[in-house]
């Protein structure tokens, strides 16, 4: 075999291991290890190159960028096991209570406030179908409404900044995190309108899907508006407090997300919820989110450094930018590409084996400065459509696992048809106008 082969069978024998549910990072490590002794076997993999690997290595426990997501992870995490979600679902689905469709207006918007809040997508799709999804079914909304809506502001998770998913991006292509956080917070917020919009396109034309409050409850809330406040500003004054001192440049996002996390604990113990055991849950589903991360990330180094050393790297960048059409062509590749292996494998698998093939292919192409952080914001919104699409969106799996037994599979995946065509059509605008993402930068 020359390395014209060898590089191209490693994805081909990644991918199947991959998808026989060997842990993806092993499988990158173990493909990466089995190679590299048959290029050794047939001269084509200098051994040498493997002693890099240990260099790397420290090169990613030394990433400043990378330290940010266990900040972000415990902010989220804290937050979630403060019942933060169970006071805003709770709070504002009353206050919207005498509009038709206000249960689900309000899941649209504490959707919104805990991606901004946590940035972690299984987190808020699970707390909000824990908690809504009861409520709205008992108030005669259809399970298809309220099961999409919950899928899709879930998401929301993956493009409103601060992100987890955007801090990797951003290491992955080599881009400032506070640059891919500000370009992608009109985008985010662009999806998250349209989806309130379509929720009360529907309350309008058919107002039997999505019910009003009943007064009587309404009014034994006691004031909903002293509520409101109480619930609402703190979480959005961390909010603030985070994305305003990276935005205006007072602090890194690392630095930002440290601030984050102690601030989130400052909120659970003003709300009398900062217990040993949340804060031993947190810092575990920190820890092993984080170790995930990490490991990923090893695999990968090992993977791309065995791959680059059979000159793979070689064949993916003429591969992509020989493709007809130039940068459209590469553009139609990659979102492909990218919408459906998130079918089947996790953001951050899809993060470290695709895109350090695929940025230098742009970059090759002229996709550089501003126009990659467009780019980066169009992965992250492509990424959060195949997170909703049946039959095998992440989104529809948590969903599913705290769904009720009486509410169908089916009709989980009818309720996200809607959202998927309104992400699609926020996606191809945020293609065709970068504006929308480079406005802000």
């Amino acid at each position: 075999m020359t390395f014209e082969t060898l590089g191209p069978l490693m994805f081909v024998v990644l991918f199947l291991l991959i998808f026989v549910g060997y842990p993806v990072a092993f499988s990158l490590g173990g493909t990466a290890l089995a190679f590299a002794v048959i290029g050794v076997a047939g001269g084509e993999f200098e051994w040498d190159l493997i002693r890099a690997f240990p260099e790397r290595v420290f090169g990613i426990m030394d990433n400043q960028i990378l330290l940010a997501v266990p900040f972000f992870i415990f902010m989220g995490t804290m937050l979630q096991r403060s019942r933060l979600a169970e006071d805003l679902l709770r709070t504002i689905g009353l206050l919207f209570g005498p509009v038709r469709g206000g249960l689900a207006l309000a899941v649209v918007l504490v959707g919104t406030l805990l991606a901004a809040a946590t940035g972690v997508v299984g987190a808020s799709v699970v707390a909000m179908g824990m908690i809504s999804l009861p409520i709205m079914t008992r108030y005669g909304y259809k399970p298809s409404l309220s099961t999409g809506v919950i899928c899709a502001s879930g998401t929301l998770g993956q493009i409103v900044p601060p992100s987890v998913v955007l801090v990797v991006l951003a290491d992955q292509l080599e881009l400032s995190v506070g640059d891919l956080f500000v370009g992608a917070l009109l985008p985010g917020l662009l999806l998250a309108a349209s989806y309130a919009v379509y929720v009360l396109a529907i309350a309008f034309l058919r107002p039997n899907l999505a019910p009003a409050i009943p007064r009587s409850e309404r009014e034994a809330a006691g004031s909903l508006w002293r509520q409101t406040v109480k619930v609402m500003i703190p979480p959005l004054v961390l909010i603030i407090v985070v994305l305003g001192s990276i935005f205006a440049g007072v602090a890194t996002p690392t630095e930002a997300g440290a601030l984050g996390a102690l601030g989130a604990m400052a909120l659970a113990w003003v709300g009398g919820r900062f217990t040993r055991k949340a804060l031993d849950g947190t810092m575990n589903e920190t820890m092993r989110l984080t170790s995930m991360i990490v490991f990923l990330l090893i695999g990968s180094t090992a993977f791309a450094l065995v791959f680059r050393g059979l000159h793979g790297d070689d064949w993916i960048k003429d591969l992509l930018t020989g493709l007809p059409g130039g940068r459209v062509g590469l553009l139609i590749v990659a979102n492909l590409a990218i919408f459906i292996l998130g079918f089947f494998i996790d953001f951050f698998e899809i993060a470290f084996i695709i895109l350090p093939l695929i940025q230098p292919a742009a970059a090759h192409l002229g996709i550089t400065g501003d126009e990659m952080v467009w780019f980066g914001v169009m992965i992250a919104m492509n990424l959060q459509t195949s997170f909703l699409t049946p039959p095998f969106g992440f989104s529809l799996f948590y969903l599913r696992g705290v769904a009720p037994k009486e509410i169908p599979t089916s009709a989980i995946y009818r309720g996200v048809v809607p959202f998927i065509i309104i992400q699609l059509i926020c996606l191809t605008l945020v293609i065709l106008f970068p504006e929308i993402v480079t406005g802000m930068l």
